[in-house]
This record gives C-alpha cells, structure tokens and sequence, in this order.
C-alpha cells in the first residue's frame, strides 16, 4: 500500500472478482477503485468494445465487515482467451469488504453486496484488511455480544427463517450472538428477567426477531427489575381531587366539541415508574408501590454488590428485526420493514432514544381487590375497538396476519361503545384554541407539509440535553405537585387508544399519529366518541389513505403525558403493543427517552 499525496490517502494494484486488476484508492471516506488500463482490458464484439460493468467506490458508512478470507481464486473479467463468457482465474490471497446499498427512496431496503479483492502477497492484504477494520469502526460503537430471540410462530410462522437470512450478516462482522427460539409465550421475558446485573452487562443488547409482541416480551422482561420509579397518580388519587383541581369535559356529541368548564387543575406531571409484561409484575414486588430502590447507571450504591444495570442506560440497546403480521415499531423506527436493513442498523451500532409510556393496572375489574400491575409499551395501548380487535383475534391465530383483518371487522360490524371516564393532564399545547389546532393538524396531512413527521436526525428527538434533565427531575420530584392541569373525559367511547410513535404499518402508511415522535416525552391520546357507523368507517378509512383521521367532531386527539382510565365494564380488555390486558382502571405515563434502539429514524 502506497501513500498518495496526503497521508489520509493511499492506493495500490490489486485484483477484484470478476472485474480484473484494477487501482484502489482508500480515502478519509471511503474504497474506490479503477480498472489498469491494459491493451487486453476489452473484448471487442460486433464492433462494439465490452467491458464488464461495476461499481467503482463504497463509503465506509456503507461498509459492515472486511473479512481475510486466506488462499484461493479470483476471476478476471479479460477476455482475450478462452469463451466469451468466462474469464480467467487465478490463486492469490483474498478479502471481501461487505457493504450494502441504501434505498434510493423513502421506504426501500438496504441491499448487500461484496467485493472480494485479491494479491499475491499476503502482507498486503492484511494491511488492507488492518487499515479498512480501522477506518469503518469511527461511525459508531459497534456491538461484540448480543443476546438474540427468534419467536418461531410469529406472523406467517418465518421467524426461524429470517433469523437464518441475517445470520451470516451478524457471522462476518464477527458480532458473537446467543441464540434462543422461544418455546412458550413469556420465555423470552422469564430468560431475561432472571438475568444478573453481571450476566447482562456482557452482552452489548438485545434482539428480537419476531413481531411487536416479541419486542413488547423483550421491553418488559429488561425493564421490570430495572428501572424504578414512582407511579403516575391512580385514578382514585385524582378524583378525591377533582371537585377543586380538574376541568371537567363532557362527551357531547350534538355539539361537536366537548365543553370546558371549572377551575384550573393542581395537580403535576406524574413520574416514570416500573414495569412489567406476561406475568405481570405486583407494584409490591417491582418497587414497593412507588418506592424507589437504590439502583445507579454507573456502579452501585453498596460497594458488597455487583455494578447494576439500570434504565435509561447510554450503552445497552435493544434491536428488533421484523417477522411479525404488522411490524409497526420496525417500521416507526427505520422506515421500512425489512430484516436485512434492520440487521444492518444493529450491526452498525446505530442508536436512537425512544419513549416508553408504563401502563399500571390498578383493577381488573370493577369489584377487584388485586395489587397493582405495571406493563411497559413501546409503540400503542388502546381500549375499545382496539381491545375488541386483539381478543377476538386470539381464536384465529391459525390464519396468520389476516386474522387481524378478520377481528377488525368483526369488531367494526359489532360496533360496540363503552362507558368510560379519561382524564389526561394538560400541557402547554392544550392553551391554544381548538381552531388553532384543528388548523395544524389538517396541515400536517397536507402533501406539502414538510420538517413535521419524524425523521432520521431528528431535532426534536436528538434534543438529548433535554430529555436527560427531564430523566433527572423526575427522578427527585415528588409524584404530586401543584402546577398542572387535569382535564376529564366522561361519555361512551368506541376507542381510547394513546399512540407513542407513529405507529405506521400497511394498513394505515402514515400511522395512527402521523406527527408522533420516537423521543419528545408525549403520548397522542386518541378519543372516538360514540358515532354512526358510517362515520367511524369514515375515519378507518381516513387512516388507511393517510388523510387527516382526526378531522371528525366525534374524535379528540390531545398531545399528553400522563392518563388515567376507568370503564364500569367487567371484562375491560385493552390492546398493549398488540398483547391482551385485562384492566377497568389503569394510568399511563410516558417515560422520555427510556431506553435506545438500534435504529436512526426513517431516512429521508
């Protein structure tokens, strides 16, 4: 290898498969390269020169592993001999530079490719090898060790398989990765609940293969002795405080809009807390009801004791590649729902914060006198229709992801409403007027919107300065303070769902939420009043062309961060990342940026 100029620039002679000998250049940003121009390069045929076509130049951003693979043969394109359609070989050291190519539009996958390089000596080689490892690692931390899910029966039962389609992938950029196939519903949540701080600490993430529930198994098995907190506020705690602190809003469909009377509410934003998923996890057990544990991100608080692990966490991630029916936080997250383009996202090391809203169930139903429980969702909870739709898909999961087409208009032909009372906490948004807001969220839905969905790189979601003295308040402020608002919601409703991310999928390509963001501490509370059946078909639809869902008089939408929930109902059912709970009475509360995931954001 031979220093060209600057010493940020070398090149040298090497051969490429099936291209021949050619001039590669390594630079500050990348491999290029460029056939030697010899008097046999070309094969001329009905008086037109060939010459084999290649790419000629790959960024390290786009490079994943360089690989020594020792002896053997490499295939020259020249063509002055032999058939037309081979070319000569020859024996000589090799390396293979894996990379890929990204999707020339918004939504396309990252595909691989390879170029293997060739010489006689082998010295040469490994430096290549030694000066392209170097040059690629600068982007990112890398992880080495992953502990790996494969769910088997998710989606159209091809978990198993789109782990084998990547695992090459993970193979050549020598991450080491432990493997487990699920067995049950909860294995993967008991394997990683049980885990030492210690144990752990020696992977670099998790990753799940499979879909929304998987990850949702994954999410809460991590969290749930991990991360401790207060609980937001139950909603008993709010109505012995409702006759002075909290707006009343009554579901009045004649009129469109609820109306807002009463004094001004009192009570704070509420804290994060712990959580948990399948076998939920008592408020007793987790965090003695509120009642924070001593636990630290940078070593422990007791010098007898193992360093532990704890949430938000800067270095552990957590991956998802897709193999579900849906895939809607793979999709929210990277854009397209590919398992080659999330596998490169993870071996990159690409990371991004992500919200995580806790879902306490304080009754399953009404004249229940259980402990509270605590879940963890990454992407939707939803009750109603939402509810109504996984529990009737339950007894059809032998038709794979149609069953979710076949509940769904079960549920919509049913048409059923319940009688509920939601009261969310006001934020700075809720001060302007209705008119104001209407007027924005129609924009946004308008084709030349732009600078308001989600992207990679996105300023509201890198805002990390923020979001880490948010983690920091919340950590030392008390569960109840006296400068906030609480507006209440009573009536029948169709659905109350509360958004996290977008939650795009196939059905509804900008999601429930177009404007939602992966990281700014929010949930989209969702309300749909009780309505005709041709309008609530109306707002399906709406969702499904990516028009505005939410221009209806009988749909609320409210940017929040905390709610409470209370139906009368005796089997309230809701709908947590696409996993069945049964709960009359909940609280929700968004915990920003909670945990990272390998992931940037969809690409422009």
């Amino acid at each position: 290898m031979e220093r060209n100029g600057s010493a940020s620039t070398s090149t040298s002679s090497l051969f490429l498969d099936r291209v021949g000998e050619v001039a590669v250049t390594l630079d500050p940003d990348g491999l290029s390269w460029k056939p030697i121009d010899r008097e046999s390069s070309g094969s001329s045929c009905l008086c037109m020169n060939y010459r084999l076509k290649t790419e000629n130049r790959i960024e390290f951003s786009n490079v994943y592993a360089v690989e020594l693979i020792d002896w053997g043969l490499i295939e020259d394109a020249n063509r002055n001999s032999g058939s037309f359609f081979s070319g000569n070989k020859f024996e000589m050291y090799r390396f293979v530079v894996h990379g890929f190519h990204r999707g020339k539009t918004h939504g396309s996958p990252w595909t691989l490719c390879e170029y293997t390089f060739g010489h006689k000596d082998m010295l040469i080689c490994q430096s290549w090898v030694e000066h392209l490892i170097a040059s690629t690692n600068n982007d990112a931390v890398r992880p080495k060790s992953l502990l790996v899910f494969v769910h088997p029966l998710c989606g159209k039962g091809n978990g198993v398989k789109t782990w084998e389609t990547v695992a090459p992938i993970f193979s050549h950029a020598k991450v080491q990765t432990e493997v487990t196939v699920t067995q049950r519903a909860g294995h993967a949540f008991d394997c990683i609940a049980s885990l030492s701080h210690r144990e752990l600490s020696s992977f670099d993430g998790i990753v799940a293969v499979g879909g929304d529930g998987l990850f949702n198994e994954v999410l809460n098995g991590l969290l749930s002795s991990r991360h401790d907190a207060p609980f937001p506020p139950s909603p008993q705690e709010l109505d012995n405080k409702s006759d002075k602190n909290c707006q009343h809003l009554n579901n009045d469909i004649s009129r469109g809009r609820a109306s807002l009377n009463g004094a001004n509410g009192m009570l704070s934003a509420p804290l994060c807390g712990s959580d948990d998923l399948e076998p939920l996890l008592s408020a007793v057990e987790s965090n003695g009801l509120g009642v924070s544990k001593c636990t630290t991100n940078n070593g422990p608080c007791n010098a007898d004791e193992d360093v532990k692990v704890s949430f938000p966490n800067d270095w552990f991630r957590v991956g998802l590649i897709p193999a579900g029916s849906t895939d809607a936080i793979v999709i929210s997250t990277t854009g397209t729902r590919d398992p080659v383009t999330s596998a490169l996202h993870i071996i990159l090391g690409k990371k991004v914060s992500l919200d995580i809203a806790q879902v306490v169930r304080w009754k399953t139903s009404p004249s229940s006198t259980e402990v509270p429980s605590v879940r963890y969702a990454a992407s939707f909870a939803g009750y109603g229709f939402y509810g109504d739709v996984i529990k009737e898909s339950e007894g059809y999961r032998w038709m794979g992801p149609k069953r979710y087409d076949f509940a769904g208009t079960v549920a919509f032909l049913k048409h059923r409403s319940y009688e509920a009372k939601v009261t969310f906490l006001k934020t700075e948004e809720q001060e302007t007027s209705n008119i104001a807001n209407d007027i924005q969220t129609s924009q946004l839905y308008q084709k030349n919107s732009k600078n308001v969905v989600c992207r990679a790189n996105c300023s509201i979601c890198n805002d990390f300065k923020d979001a880490a003295q948010h983690s920091a308040d919340v950590a030392v402020s008390p569960i109840h303070s006296q400068d906030s608002r609480w507006l209440e919601y009573k009536g029948r409703f169709l659905s109350v769902g509360a958004a996290i991310i977008s939650c795009r999928n196939e059905r509804a390509p900008k999601g429930l939420v177009a404007e939602a963001h992966l990281a700014d501490g929010f949930l989209h509370l969702i309300l749909i009043k009780d309505c005709p059946h041709p309008l609530y078909l109306w707002h399906l639809i709406n969702l499904k062309r990516g028009s505005n869902p939410f221009d209806f008089t009988f749909v609320e939408h409210h940017k929040t961060t905390a709610f409470t929930f209370v139906s009368s109902h005796n089997e309230s059912v809701w709908n947590v990342d696409g996993e069945i709970l049964q709960a009359c009475q909940v609280s929700v509360q968004v915990c920003r940026g909670l945990i990272n995931l390998f992931a940037s954001g969809p690409e422009v």
